[in-house]
């Protein structure tokens, strides 16, 4: 399946809002008006998500305990970031993460938007100042995500599915971009194992619109275990 190039993005005059996002299809049984999925599929991935998300919680208590206290160490401030990132339909919700930043971290960003090395509205930085050496570590071997795991026993994530993004970055989404808002956000997605922060952001679009359009028990399956290698030689990971 060819993927579709995603429109240009209108930076300079934003045509969408959260609070002014489209009213998508909030249907069990449809993620998409042409697309009709079996309620018994959306049970299946939920039971996925949360048989996942247990067994991912308790294999890694140790290490995110650890990780927690060398945070504290490294950096002052709680271990635990929180930040309101958009998920299903444009609903806003509290993403956990472990911190990899200094606590001031978002007033700084304003300094550094000149060094932005990522494509339309995202902010990245291969060698980001604000993020301190245990913080670099814990992004490259995707611990600092762990957290995640908490927000889809919430309901609110999935084990896979498109990255939720930030309100600031989908105030700039065109109606291409608005589509990945289609379902539920995730942990891990195609983006996630085709590279990461090394794809630009019109394919990023264009993989989290092909999972919308063509997503499946089988195929999350199939993404959670190319995850595996993906984490352990940490494409794209910074």
């Amino acid at each position: 399946m060819q993927l579709q190039q995603s429109p240009v993005l209108r930076a300079q005059q934003p045509i969408a809002k959260t609070s002014d996002l489209p009213r998508l299809n909030r249907s069990p049984l449809a993620t998409q008006a042409d697309r009709v999925v079996p309620a018994s599929t959306y049970a299946a991935k939920r039971a996925i998500d949360i048989g996942v998300a247990l067994v991912g919680l308790c294999s890694f208590a140790p290490v995110l305990a650890v990780s927690a206290i060398l945070v504290c160490v490294s950096s002052p401030g709680s271990p635990i970031f929180v930040q309101t990132r958009v998920g299903q339909h444009g609903r806003r919700f509290s993403m956990y993460k472990l911190r990899t930043m200094v606590v001031d971290a978002h007033d700084r960003r304003e300094e550094l938007r000149l060094l932005n090395e990522a494509t339309g509205p995202v902010f990245k930085m291969k060698h980001d100042p604000r993020v301190f050496p245990v913080g670099r570590w814990l992004r490259k071997l995707s611990i600092d995500e762990v957290p995640n795991l908490f927000n889809v026993l919430l309901g609110n994530m999935s084990i896979v599915g498109p990255r939720p993004p930030l309100p600031s970055e989908v105030e700039h989404y065109d109606e291409f971009a608005l589509g990945r808002l289609r379902v539920k956000p995730g942990i891990t997605c195609l983006w996630q194992i085709g590279g990461r922060s090394n794809v630009d952001f019109d394919r990023w679009m264009a993989l989290d619109n092909k999972y919308v359009e063509t997503w499946s028990v089988l195929g999350d399956i199939a993404i959670i275990l190319k995850t595996i290698p993906a984490v352990v030689f940490s494409r794209g990971a910074y």
